[in-house]
C-alpha cells in the first residue's frame, strides 16, 4: 500500500523541520528522516510504508497521511529565515463601512493594495515558509477587487484567515470564500457590541457568524474589553461555546486612532486584567523561548508599508517594492532579559513573553528614552497574570 501526504498539508523548513496542517492549524516538529519520508509521500507517487509503524500509526490517525493520491501543486520547502515570519497580517484596504469608536487604524485616506501587490506579498510570504495568513481591513471584503483576490488564495500552502466586522457576509459571499477560517468581531452582546460600533451591527454580527458556520468554515471571535461591555462576559461566554465558536480571543483596545476620541471606553488595568482572562482556544505553534512578543509575527499595511506588527504603521521597517525578505531582517527581536519585568523575577515571564510590546511603549512615562520604552511593562497583562497566580494561590490551598 502506498501512503500520501494530505492536501492540506505542506512540509516545511522553519527553526526545524515541520509538517504544517493548514486545515486545523497545527504544526508538527520532524527529524530529517520523517521529514524525508513525508517529501516522498508528497509526490504523486506515494510512499511505501515506513519501518516506523508508530510513526504511520500517528501519521494517519492525525489526518496527515491518507491511502488515496490527491493531486496537489505543492512548493519547495526551502530554509526559512531566522526568526521564521510564520504569521503575517496583511492589511488589504483600508476602506471599511463602520466607524468603531476603538478602531486603531482611525480614519485614514481610503487606500488598498494592487492585485500585483498581493500577489508579490502571498509569493514572498509562501517561499519563508509562512504559516498563518491574516487578511484584514478596514473591512477587507471592501477591496474593490476582493473575488480576484479571494481566487488567488487556493494556491497557497499556509492557513488563511478572513477579519471581518461581519456585515456584509452573505451566503452567496461564503459559499465562494477560499479561507479556512473566518474571524468576526463581537465586543459584546447587543448592548455593548452596538455601543462601538453602531446601532443593529450585533445582530448582524452574529448572525454572519451562524451562516458562516453552516457552510463548515471554522469560525473564531475576537472581543475587546471596554466599559459597555463588561457585565456581558459571562454572557458571551455561554453564547460563543453554545453556537460552535472555535476560537474567543479577548484583549484590550489599542491606544491609537479613534480610541483616543473616546476615552470613556477605557478601562484600567487593574479592572481589565480579569477580563483578559476569558476566551478559549487558538494560540501560537511554541517556539520563541527567549523572546518577547511578536517575534514571528509582521504586517503589510495596504499604503505598502512593512511593520513588526500593524500598531507599529507610523514606524515602517520596509516596503513592499523592497521586498518582504528585506523588511522582515530590519525587524530586531526584543530579549526577554532586556524587559524591565526580566529584573523582578518574574515567574510567569517565559508564558507571558512580557505581552504588548506596542501598549508597553505607549505606557511608558515621557522622560524615559526610546530604546528603553521598547522594554517597558504592560500592564494589562500584568495584572491578568497576578489574578491567575492568586487563583492558583487559593486552589493549592483549599
Amino acid at each position: 500500500m502506498k501512503y500520501y501526504l494530505a492536501p492540506h498539508c505542506a512540509l516545511k523548513r522553519l527553526e526545524e523541520p515541520c509538517v504544517y496542517d493548514a486545515k486545523q492549524d497545527e504544526l508538527y516538529g520532524l527529524d530529517e528522516q520523517a521529514f524525508a519520508y513525508l517529501a516522498v509521500a508528497a509526490e504523486l507517487s506515494g510512499a511505501d510504508p515506513p519501518e516506523d509503524s508508530g510513526f504511520l500509526s500517528f501519521c494517519l490517525a492525525e489526518g496527515l497521511l491518507l491511502t488515496s493520491p490527491v493531486c496537489v501543486t505543492r512548493p519547495e520547502p526551502v530554509q526559512s529565515p531566522v526568526p521564521s515570519l510564520r504569521y503575517l497580517e496583511l492589511q488589504i484596504t483600508t476602506r471599511c463601512n463602520l466607524r468603531c469608536h476603538h478602531c486603531y487604524v482611525g480614519d485614514p485616506e481610503r487606500t488598498e493594495l494592487s492585485l500585483d501587490d498581493l500577489k508579490r506579498v502571498l509569493d514572498e510570504f509562501q517561499a519563508m515558509q509562512g504559516l498563518r495568513l491574516l487578511i484584514t481591513g478596514g473591512e477587507p471584503l471592501l477591496h474593490t477587487q476582493f473575488r480576484e483576490f479571494n481566487k488567488m488564495l487556493p494556491g497557497y500552502a499556509f492557513r488563511k484567515v478572513l477579519f471581518t466586522n461581519g456585515q456584509v457576509l452573505d451566503d452567496t459571499l461564503l459559499k465562494s470564500l477560499a479561507v479556512d477560517e473566518i474571524q468576526i468581531s463581537i465586543d459584546g452582546l447587543e448592548k455593548g457590541h452596538d455601543a462601538l460600533r453602531g446601532k443593529g451591527t450585533f445582530r448582524k454580527a452574529l448572525d454572519a457568524a451562524e451562516r458562516a458556520r453552516r457552510t463548515g468554515i471554522p469560525v473564531s471571535v475576537a472581543t475587546v474589553v471596554h466599559r459597555q461591555n463588561l457585565d456581558e462576559f459571562e454572557g458571551m461566554s455561554i453564547l460563543f461555546s453554545g453556537v460552535g465558536i472555535c476560537d474567543w480571543t479577548v484583549d484590550v483596545p489599542t491606544p491609537a486612532g479613534s480610541f483616543l476620541q473616546h476615552p470613556e471606553l477605557l478601562v484600567p488595568p487593574e479592572v481589565a486584567g480579569r477580563y483578559l482572562l476569558y476566551g478559549f482556544g487558538g494560540g501560537i505553534h511554541g517556539g520563541g523561548g527567549g523572546f518577547a512578543c511578536g517575534l514571528h509575527l509582521a504586517s503589510v499595511l495596504a499604503s505598502g508599508d512593512v511593520c513588526k506588527c500593524a500598531f507599529y504603521a507610523a514606524s515602517p521597517v520596509g516596503t513592499l517594492s523592497g521586498g518582504l525578505t528585506h523588511a522582515w531582517s530590519s525587524i530586531r527581536p526584543v530579549l526577554l532579559d532586556e524587559l524591565d519585568c526580566a529584573t523582578d523575577g518574574c515567574s510567569v515571564l517565559g508564558e507571558c513573553r512580557g505581552g504588548c510590546r506596542y501598549r508597553a511603549e505607549r505606557s511608558a512615562p515621557e522622560n524615559v528614552p526610546d530604546y528603553r520604552k521598547r522594554c517597558g511593562r504592560d500592564f494589562y497583562k500584568c495584572h491578568s497574570y497576578d489574578i491567575m497566580k492568586s487563583r492558583s494561590r487559593h486552589e493549592v490551598c483549599d
